[in-house]
């Protein structure tokens, strides 16, 4: 694949401008819920970059009063803010919405839970920064909601993202590809389907650690495929692919447990979730295959260049590695 050498190259680019996250920069995460008729405790999960917190604020309707309640909370990668909202009137019929969310480029996830039972799960994203709040949930906002946030997740997921691009390089044929992805794909539907039902749960650090190390593992076999060296993952990428899957799929319920899943519609969020993931995913394996399709004849590339792209992965998952095992 010798196109793919300069696309791996631009990719490894845009990684490398966020080395210091190996994940991306999640939405901020709004929760609401009544503690009594007419009063809330209001979360506000606020994204940080390296050295600032991202100035965005929820605002309501000039009839609510919004109270802080508590001193802001440093979290590893977020700002948590914690207040009390009173409002002379129903929140239902109101619109919600998020200042300054077009400036940073980010979305909102919103959670709303009523004393009755009603959840309600909103996106607001920088072209739509504001909801109205209607009095009844629809299992249609709920899906849509995590659908894209699935989606967002895996192509944000720079870790991910490289994981199936070395998979993509060792997959020398279309079949061997195919039963690769499929592989991956199943089996972190199966670790974040359970772990995000509550069957089972791993910490969220070690388990980020493993992660990369398992880029840096596949980075090493597709350098020994490139010599000419026979290895079980590039005679049998499907069942590698399968065996980190399971690892990755934690991850991905580890983003979905920041934000919960709505208790009256879980089916439908954790399989719109889920479903978003791999079109994410797909639409990656999609693009970079049709790119290299495009271009391909046009570019020569030396043998010893076609090094530098799975070098450059396993650089950057060392690095991801160190500051996982730091943080743990």
């Amino acid at each position: 694949m010798r196109s793919s050498f300069i696309l791996g190259i631009v990719f490894l680019c845009m990684i490398a401008s966020q080395l210091a996250w190996g994940h991306e920069i999640r939405p901020a995460f709004l929760q609401i819920q009544e503690k009594s008729p007419g009063k809330f405790g209001v979360f506000w999960k606020v994204p940080r970059t390296v050295d600032k917190v991202l100035d965005i604020q929820p605002k309501f309707e000039s009839n609510f009063t919004l109270n802080q309640t508590q001193e802001p909370r440093l979290l590893e990668a977020f700002m948590l803010y914690s207040y009390e909202l009173q409002g002379e009137s129903s929140l239902e019929n109101s619109e919600l919405s998020i200042e300054n969310l077009k400036e940073t480029g980010i979305d909102a996830l919103v959670d709303i839970r009523f004393l009755d039972g009603r959840h309600y799960t909103f996106l607001l994203q920088p072209t739509s920064n504001a909801v109205w709040i209607p009095e009844k949930s629809s299992k249609l906002q709920v899906a849509k909601t995590y659908l894209i946030f699935g989606i967002e997740h895996i192509l944000l997921g720079y870790d991910h993202l490289l994981f199936v691009l070395a998979l993509i390089m060792i997959s020398s044929a279309w079949k061997k590809l195919i039963k690769t992805i499929t592989a991956f794909t199943l089996s972190h539907s199966i670790t974040l389907s359970i772990s995000a039902l509550g069957y089972t749960a791993l910490p969220g650090a070690p388990v980020e650690t493993v992660i990369a190390l398992s880029i840096v593992f596949l980075a090493l076999e597709v350098l020994k495929f490139q010599g000419g060296k026979p290895t079980l993952t590039s005679e049998k990428p499907w069942l590698v692919a399968f065996i980190f899957g399971l690892l990755h799929g934690f991850g991905f319920a580890g983003a979905l447990s920041e934000i919960g899943l709505p208790s009256n519609e879980i089916p439908v969020a954790l399989a719109t979730f889920n479903f978003g993931v791999e079109l994410g995913q797909l639409l990656f394996v999609g693009v970079i295959i049709g790119l290299w399709k495009l271009i391909q004849g046009h570019v020569q590339v030396k043998p010893w260049q076609k090094k530098v792209i799975p070098y450059g992965i396993g650089s950057i998952a060392v690095f991801w590695v160190i500051e996982r095992i730091i943080n743990i």
